[in-house]
């Protein structure tokens, strides 16, 4: 690694304890620090609507994209990740087209193999928000994946069109720990861990887990998936059966989605937006599509990670601030 490259990290250290130092005060001073990060992230996650059909009158249809995996990551992002989803940011976007009357439809864009329970239950209520209190269409344009928590918030959509190389399925949950109790005893490394409960260090990498402990957290993601299937036969209007018949979490390409009842029918974005003009009478809507504008807080991450070059380096720390903090259910495929 070159010298650049080990000041780059030195200085990006530097900068994750002087933010963490300047967290801490906020805190201290205001007690506050729910509030404090929420008015942060309303000065910088700002967006606009660019237009990708211009139509006549007020009409509207939203053009709305979950790019990548569906995972509230904060702050941590922002700065050493590349752009992707912001959880904050759609949910914003979200309650704009439940407030603005304009709007007459959603198209919802899906590339993603999933993400967190909590972030995808979030969407799926919005969504339903959305269809109950305005009463206006949700179409999904499945991109090249909507597996797991990505089909997840599609369920509930009016249709659903794929690709033929679309991936998606992956009905289940997931919950995973890195076990590395075998390897430290191999170089003689011993835990001392100090708990008030026998459950407290449940999942913990530095034993192994217990049959007792496997049949709690069993029970916990059977709860999530029973939800998933719940979802899954009032948006598609299937059976418990029909669903659990491909709920074991296999994968499927486009027609074999269509042809188990996941989805409707083969297109891409522009046949998507054809289709609901057509079928809702909004040939002459404005079809656009929400996009960020440029803040501080992305900029900067733009140069951090041309500092970084964006490569292995960049990705350790962006993995060191955002992922194991815990082990938690998510609806996800195919990330490690």
């Amino acid at each position: 690694m070159s010298m650049k490259r080990w000041i780059a990290i030195v200085i990006a250290a530097a900068l994750v304890f002087v933010s963490i130092g300047v967290t801490s005060l906020s805190f201290l001073f205001t007690r506050d620090i729910d509030g404090f990060v929420e008015k942060m992230m309303a000065s910088t996650s700002q967006y606009g609507e660019a237009v990708i059909e211009p139509g006549v009158g007020n009409e509207k249809i939203a053009v709305m994209a979950v790019d990548g995996v569906i995972q509230d990551l904060g702050s941590a992002s922002s700065i050493f990740q590349p752009a992707g989803y912001n959880h904050g940011l759609f949910m914003q976007q979200l309650n704009d087209v439940l407030e603005n009357e304009s709007i007459k439809g959603i198209i919802l864009k899906v590339n993603s193999p999933g993400g967190g329970v909590i972030e995808s239950a979030d969407i799926y209520d919005a969504i339903r928000l959305i269809q109950e209190e305005r009463q206006i269409p949700v179409y999904v344009s499945m991109g090249g994946m909507a597996a797991s928590g990505g089909y997840y918030i599609s369920a509930p959509a009016d249709k659903i069109f794929v690709n033929r190389e679309t991936i998606t399925g992956s009905i289940g949950v997931i919950m995973e720990s890195v076990n590395y109790s075998k390897l430290a005893e191999k170089y003689g490394i011993a835990f001392d861990t100090i708990k008030t409960g026998p459950y407290k260090d449940i999942m913990s990498g530095a034993r192994e887990m217990t049959d007792e402990e496997r049949a709690m957290l069993e029970d916990m993601i059977g709860d999530s998936y029973e939800r998933f299937v719940d979802i899954i036969e009032e948006g598609r209007g299937m059976s418990e059966a029909q669903v659990k018949k491909i709920a074991d979490g296999r994968i499927m390409n486009g027609r074999q989605a269509i042809e188990a009842g996941l989805a409707d029918d083969f297109g891409k974005t522009g046949d998507v937006i054809a289709a609901m003009k057509e079928d809702h009478d909004l040939k002459d809507a404005t079809v656009f599509e929400y996009t960020a504008k440029d803040s501080w807080l992305s900029l900067y991450g733009v140069k951090a990670r041309n500092l970084f070059g964006g490569n292995v380096e960049s990705e350790l720390i962006g993995k060191l601030l955002s992922d194991y903090n815990a082990p938690r259910m998510m609806y996800l495929y195919g990330e490690r």
